[in-house]
């Protein structure tokens, strides 16, 4: 039996929608959950919602190759190098995925959040920026409490859903999930430290315009 018949959680075919339970094991995540907490200069940005600035209601880190700059909510990210154990990750990641039967990944960049409690959050939301893509891939592992990520479908054809994220999980978000749903991390009476690494490939660099609002 191959990894994928042993582990994986088939959640939606179209768009394809997995979940896998034990990517590095439980030691090695629980490390890795504990060195990435201390180990990386967390930062909070602010960020333009409608037109408006907000601080975002959790930490966040920039991860990646050196050109693969990430532009969202108004806000260019350039990312800081490969910490050695995300790089590890990302590595078990894209091997995982190939031995499971699954189209070859590769990703060059990762955005951490590091939510501190149940109460900071990420509203509603694809990850369907141009630089990612037509029908991006996107893979997030899941360190330290567990929290439901909530989905639904943009043109609304059934109720949202909740995917309960645990520790050491993988939710892996195939071609078309970021054109036909959208997700969000809402706030939850639910303790803890939770960690997120969404791992993508940045298909082409921004190059700053000073002219661009």
């Amino acid at each position: 039996m191959n990894e994928r018949q042993s582990a994986w959680q088939r959640i939606l075919d179209q768009p394809p929608l997995w979940h896998y339970s034990g990517v590095l094991g439980n030691d090695v995540a629980t490390t890795s959950f504990h060195r990435l907490d201390t180990e990386l200069a967390w930062e909070r940005p602010t960020l333009s919602l409608y037109g408006r600035q907000h601080v975002i209601p959790r930490q966040q880190v920039w991860m990646g190759d050196s050109q693969t700059t990430y532009r969202y909510s108004g806000r260019d990210f350039s990312p800081v190098p490969w910490h050695p154990i995300v790089e590890t990750i990302k590595y078990r990641i894209e091997t995982l995925l190939a031995s499971s039967g699954f189209a070859p990944c590769t990703f060059n960049s990762v955005l951490l959040n590091r939510y501190d409690s149940g109460d900071d959050r990420m509203g509603w939301h694809s990850d369907d920026e141009p630089e990612l893509g037509q029908d991006p891939v996107v893979a997030a592992l899941s360190l330290g409490a567990e929290r439901p990520l909530r989905m639904r479908w943009k043109d609304r054809r059934t109720a949202p859903f909740n995917i309960w994220l645990p520790h050491d999980g993988l939710l892996l978000m195939g071609p078309g999930t970021q054109r036909w749903l959208q997700h969000a991390l809402l706030p939850r009476r639910i303790p803890g430290l939770r960690i997120s690494l969404t791992f993508r490939r940045v298909q082409s660099p921004i190059i700053p315009d000073d002219n661009r609002d």
